[in-house]
């Protein structure tokens, strides 16, 4: 057993025996220390399988024994897991006590830790299944401890609904994959015709899909992320829609592979969906915590536009690019856990500190919090893609590769692709605005609440997790070019990794990352150190006469208004005005304003509605009456016997 394999086996069970402990009184501290350690060598020996050690366990097989493996890809998103898991579980240390269950908390962040690592490890599809329902309920079930109130309730009842209906897609692709054989020999799909690796490709894109958050699939994540445990939703938004990123990588470039070209394009167009949609409906948002989960929706939308690129790529036969895309692609899938993670963390933190996270009703926040606020405005910088931080080189990886796809031989793919970068640019630009606004309201200007104006930093652990989570930015922004060979490798067919001429890598040469880091870091302190002492004399704001109140600071409204004007075709905004007349004056004037979530209205309950209606039709068979029942599967029976007459004749 080597090094990578012992610390692999170690760590799973010092995470089991983390998650059973609270449940036998193990206290909470010590609790997570043994979670925090399991992860820690889950993830140092997927580091190494990525680094090049030899593949841990056996393949994929039919099989039951042995039943788990990590390889290279499985291995990458061990080490993201890890990567997240570990300031996350230190944040909860101090997030979760004294909190109502804090113990089944503890009990149930280590299943979910322990399901999540089971998707990426399972080389079998009973056990792969098992991990993915598993990795539903846990979070569910953290939730119901946590909250129980019934618009919280109402919350997970939908968060379960909608990923149990969407996954049957991965049920249907994982037992058909198992049935021919395709998930220990990858080729046996192709052999068995379009139509079932058309039902493989559509159960992945719709199971998968669902589980990622992809438009128009993702109605419960702007949902179930805000009420969830702020140490819980940032593994759910930071690795668990990456674990489904994960099963939809194996579909497409392993287990169906060589997909067709259909199948890229629609992964091209559900992925400019998402990122458009998920960042507009990112900007319109009031709640900090509904802003992140659809800003998730977004960044899993570019992680789809890269795989939808290499999918595009693999069929033009051109395995460089193909690479590249998904090198960028898996880039994204890190940067993105790594600065969304620290988004949550320090929102949590806001929350705890003044009870809202109302963005009309934060503002001061950088003050009164230096640290948490200094981390929360590096991610916010970080997921707007502003250069030289890591969320710019993943975004700017992705789009070479769209550009690239726009300029292929194809005249159908390059209008794909000119598309898709032209969406991507317009997402980029709106999300440095969407950010601008969150980070804006929060952290800048006067407190616009008594608790904003005594807001406090919190305990050491729940301050620096997300400050190490800010490190981790500034690192993966001056070393990419050590990542992306480690990257490329992982695609299928990958070619050595070697200069390209239309390929710019940020610290590989074209763009010194680590240099420009360094000078921006020197210069800064050089700014400090010579702007001395001296600060101007505080006066009061001129506001024409009028008392500058916290009512009277800038809103969300006043950010979105202009954007949400020029996009009223699209966003539709529903707009009340009330006007209190006295003796024929104008007495009050109230207004109130929202961007519905018009998936919700025209797609979702549309559905439940129908849903609901069948329901209560169907409802009517059951009478109660025994012979009625008798009658119905008297019925049944007969039904049979006639189809199993009609086939055998047949």
């Amino acid at each position: 057993m080597g090094a990578a394999e012992t610390a692999a086996v170690l760590g799973a069970v010092v995470l089991i025996v983390g998650t059973v402990g609270p449940l036998v009184r193990l206290p909470t501290a010590p609790a997570l220390g043994l979670q925090a350690i399991g992860v820690g060598l889950a993830g140092a020996a997927g580091v190494a399988v990525l680094c090049g050690a030899a593949p841990i366990g056996a393949g994929f097989h039919g099989g039951l024994a042995p039943a788990l493996g990590v390889d290279g890809l499985s291995g990458f998103f061990l080490a993201t897991i890890a990567l997240v898991a570990l300031p996350a579980l230190a944040y909860g240390r101090e997030y979760l006590r004294g909190a109502p269950g804090e113990r089944w908390l503890v009990a149930l962040g280590g299943l979910f830790l322990l399901s999540l690592g089971g998707v990426v490890a399972a080389r079998d599809a009973s056990i792969f299944l098992a991990a993915w329902e598993l990795m539903t309920l846990a979070p569910a079930a953290a939730i119901l401890v946590r909250r129980t109130d019934p618009e919280v309730r109402h919350v997970v009842f939908v968060y379960l609904a909608v990923t149990h209906l969407g996954g049957t897609g991965v049920w249907i692709a994982m037992l058909t994959l198992a049935h021919y054989g395709a998930l220990a020999d990858p080729g046996a799909l192709a052999g068995q015709g379009a139509a079932v690796q058309t039902l493989v490709i559509v159960g992945a894109l719709i199971g998968f899909g669902t589980k990622a958050g992809l438009m128009p699939l993702h109605a419960w994540l702007p949902r179930a992320h805000p009420v969830a445990p702020s140490h819980l939703s940032a593994l759910m938004s930071g690795v668990m829609v990456k674990v489904a990123i994960y099963g939809l990588i194996r579909v497409f470039f392993q287990w169906a592979a060589p997909v067709p070209l259909w199948a890229g394009l629609v992964l091209l167009a559900v992925g400019l969906l998402s990122a458009l949609g998920g960042v507009l409906f990112a900007l319109v948002q009031r709640d900090l915590k509904r802003l992140l989960a659809f800003s998730s929706v977004e960044n899993v939308g570019i992680v789809a536009l890269g795989l939808g690129a290499a999918t595009v790529f693999l069929w033009e036969g051109d395995r460089t690019w193909a690479a590249i895309a998904f090198a960028a692609a898996l880039l994204h899938v890190l940067n993105h856990a790594v600065f969304k993670s620290l988004l949550f963390l320090a929102a949590g933190s806001f929350e705890r500190a003044v009870g809202s996270l109302d963005l009309d009703r934060l503002g001061g926040l950088l003050r009164r919090m230096p640290w948490t606020g200094a981390a929360f405005l590096l991610g916010a910088a970080a997921i707007a893609g502003v250069p030289p931080l890591n969320g710019f080189v993943s975004e700017w990886l992705t789009l070479q590769a769209l550009v690239h796809v726009a300029l292929g031989p194809s005249l159908g793919t390059g209008l794909a692709g000119g598309v898709a970068a032209a969406g991507l640019a317009a997402t980029a630009a709106i999300a440095l605005f969407c950010f601008v606004k969150a980070a804006g309201l929060a952290l800048l200007g006067e407190p616009r609440r008594p608790e904003s104006a005594v807001a406090t930093e919190p305990g050491a652990a729940m301050r620096l997790a997300p400050v190490f989570l800010a490190g981790c930015c500034i690192a993966l922004a001056a070393v990419p070019g050590l990542l992306l060979p480690a990257l490329v490798k992982l695609a299928p067919g990958a070619p050595a990794m070697a200069a390209h001429p239309g390929l710019e890598v940020p610290g590989t040469g074209s763009l010194p990352a680590p240099w420009l880091l360094l000078g921006i870091v020197v210069l800064t302190a050089v700014a400090w150190r010579l702007r001395g002492e001296r600060r101007a004399a505080p006066v009061p704001a001129w506001a024409c006469g009028q008392r500058v109140e916290p009512a009277l600071g800038w809103t969300s409204a006043g950010f979105t208004k202009p954007l949400v004007l020029v996009l009223q075709a699209v966003l539709r905004p529903e707009r009340e005005v009330e006007v209190t007349k006295r003796g024929g004056l104008v007495a009050s004037v109230s207004y109130r304003g929202e961007v519905p979530h018009r998936f919700d209205t025209h797609l979702y309950r549309p559905l439940r509605d129908r849903a609901l209606a069948v329901a209560a039709t169907v409802r009517r068979i059951q009478s109660g009456s025994v012979r009625a029942y008798a009658a119905y599967l008297l019925v049944l029976v007969l039904a049979m016997l006639v189809l199993l007459r009609v086939g055998a004749l047949g």
